[in-house]
């Protein structure tokens, strides 16, 4: 069972380190993108599907819950949208519904008619203590209300982590590097319903790439969280162009090398054409003299509560305008 993993392991320690060159331009379909996430990166995930969902036609949400949860309230966040209680319920449905009307009538994200016709493909693990599997049942309510073709796992005894078939973690616990053996392919099931239905590569074949994230945030990543250097997986087929992109959120501490390498995604990106964005954050906690900002984010989570501002849910939210940004790079052509 951990034989590859030990592998795996191994040949990324052996790896020399390289420097961050630029994201490239690889004629990418940019009309048809899709997103997946584990815990803030699964908020982040659903985020960008609503703001952008013209383009973003489906999600993939492991622990991660409904859209605005937070309200732009870090007390919201850790309590409402993750743990719920009597004193600190989950935001109604109907609530959020409304309040994502209203950013769709202002302009700040697309039309909602467009959910209609998405997917959402969503994962809560029965021993998963940080984030309830309540939220993510509100995810699916949420995702309903907007007739979204939803489908849900829910039986599966993991913790708070990434599933996949083979990890050094067992199955139910909640540690670094929150990738869990659960004999189960999250990534391969929700690409699956996203539409890519081919069959994975038995060995991913393509080449996993650093690039440089400041030109996609203003020039400084560090001012709105994210590092300097984010990951492109690109399969041998998509150099020539013509490839769909998937968009892959770590969550929080989660930021290494593990997920793009280990989370699962890059197989079934080599047998269905499909270029996949490993964006990344990085921990911040204070004031930036350089940046004229103060962040608290020590986790290194994506924003899903405003860290970065009132806007952060939203088309003109930080942190989506760099990925939107990144999309755009990769949808251009030399």
């Amino acid at each position: 069972m951990k034989a590859r993993w030990h592998a795996a392991l191994f040949a990324l320690a052996c790896m020399p380190a390289l420097a961050a060159d630029a994201l490239p331009a690889l004629g990418a379909r940019a009309q048809e993108v899709t997103v997946s996430g584990l815990s803030s990166g699964g908020y982040m995930a659903v985020q960008v599907h609503v703001a952008h969902s013209s383009i973003v036609s489906g999600a993939g949400v492991i622990a991660g819950g409904p859209y605005y949860c937070a309200q732009g309230s870090l007390w919201t966040a850790d309590y409402n949208c993750m743990n719920p209680g009597g004193a600190t319920p989950l935001p109604s449905v109907e609530l959020l519904h409304s309040e994502t009307e209203a950013l769709a009538g202002a302009g700040r994200i697309d039309p909602t008619a467009n959910l209609a016709s998405a997917r959402a493909w969503l994962f809560a693990g029965t021993q998963d203590r940080t984030v309830y599997p309540e939220v993510v049942s509100g995810l699916r309510a949420y995702y309903a209300s907007y007739k979204t073709n939803v489908k849900m796992v829910a039986d599966k005894p993991a913790g708070h982590a990434m599933v996949v078939e083979e990890a050094q973690n067992s199955c139910s616990v909640t540690a670094p590097p929150y990738i869990n053996d659960c004999d189960y392919d999250a990534a391969g099931e929700l690409l699956k319903h996203l539409g890519f239905a081919n069959p994975p590569a038995a060995k991913a074949a393509g080449n996993i790439a650093p690039f440089d994230q400041n030109p996609f945030a203003g020039g400084d990543a560090y001012a709105i969280s994210m590092n300097d250097t984010g990951y492109v997986y690109v399969p041998k087929a998509c150099a020539a162009g013509g490839c769909r992109v998937h968009v892959a959120f770590h969550g929080c501490r989660q930021n290494g090398e593990e997920f793009p390498r280990d989370a699962g995604y890059n197989r079934w990106a080599d047998t269905n054409s499909l270029i996949v964005l490993y964006p990344r954050t990085v921990a911040r906690s204070g004031w930036c003299f350089r940046c004229g900002n103060f962040i608290y984010n020590p986790r290194a989570c994506w924003d899903w509560w405003g860290y970065t501002g009132p806007q952060y849910h939203t088309k003109d939210g930080a942190q989506i305008r760099a990925v939107k940004a990144m999309l755009d790079r990769l949808s251009a052509r030399q």
